[in-house]
């Protein structure tokens, strides 16, 4: 396998029912709820899609990390992206040597990973995992492999006032290089699937690209749900969801 790729993705809300209404519109398996984000004032739900995953944290405790984003963001844009490397030990070199600060940091037997500022880094918290063996995923919980629901995350786009300068910073923690295809867009290739910052007034992922077996029964279930749908996605906690066909 070759590495970085996006591994995990991460929404925030307010409400905890958003937990299982993600599960039943996307029909995904059997959720985990991670106990060690309480350390953070959470409570989530991690739901596997192949062997990458999707994430609802919401705020139980007040004066939360989670809570400041929703209250900061007005409920705009994606929480988190969690990214796979092979060598973590460059990235929290690069980072330090580049002034992005590392809020969280841990170290076990099957998992190494540091949580970088969005201040630093630019439209969220970005996280650099680097698991033992690569095919294993501890914020998955014991039992993903057996929930796991067909499809991939594919793309993960992101908002920003200066793309070049949040895309060559991303680019530069995941080691790849990042490229201008014009209009203020750029791209960064990963593993599987991809980047794409576009120019806007304000920094943040607007749009989580995933490739399911029935988009048009989870378009259905969104629509049923309340929730908005526009073509081939629909809004969730702030983000644009957008389906492909496995």
């Amino acid at each position: 396998m070759t590495l970085p790729r996006i591994r995990q993705l991460v929404f925030a809300s307010h409400d905890a029912a958003d937990i299982e209404r993600l599960r039943e519109v996307l029909d995904l398996g059997p959720g985990f709820v991670d106990p060690g984000v309480r350390m953070f004032g959470l409570t989530n739900g991690v739901f596997a899609l192949g062997d990458q995953f999707l994430e609802v944290v919401v705020p139980v405790e007040e004066k939360t990390a989670a809570g400041r984003f929703l209250d900061r963001n007005q409920g705009l844009g994606g929480y988190m992206a969690i990214f796979q490397t092979d060598n973590l030990e460059r990235v929290r070199t690069h980072a330090d040597a580049n002034g992005l600060r590392r809020v969280w940091d841990i170290d076990t037997e099957d998992i190494s990973a540091s949580h970088l500022h969005p201040a630093d880094i630019g439209a969220a918290i970005v996280s650099i995992d680097e698991a033992r063996p690569a095919s294993s995923w501890r914020w998955g919980g014991p039992d993903w492999q057996s929930a796991a629901k067909p499809g991939a995350l594919t793309q993960l786009d992101i908002v920003a006032v200066e793309p070049e300068t949040l895309a060559t910073r991303w680019a530069g923690v995941l080691g790849i290089a990042a490229q201008d295809i014009g209009h203020g867009v750029w791209e960064l290739s990963l593993e599987a699937g991809g980047i794409r910052v576009t120019p806007g007034d304000r920094d943040y992922l607007s749009t989580y690209t995933l490739t399911h077996p029935d988009p048009e029964a989870c378009l259905a279930r969104a629509k049923a749900a309340g929730l908005r749908v526009q073509g081939s996605s629909f809004q969730f906690a702030g983000v644009q969801v957008s389906l492909l066909p496995n």
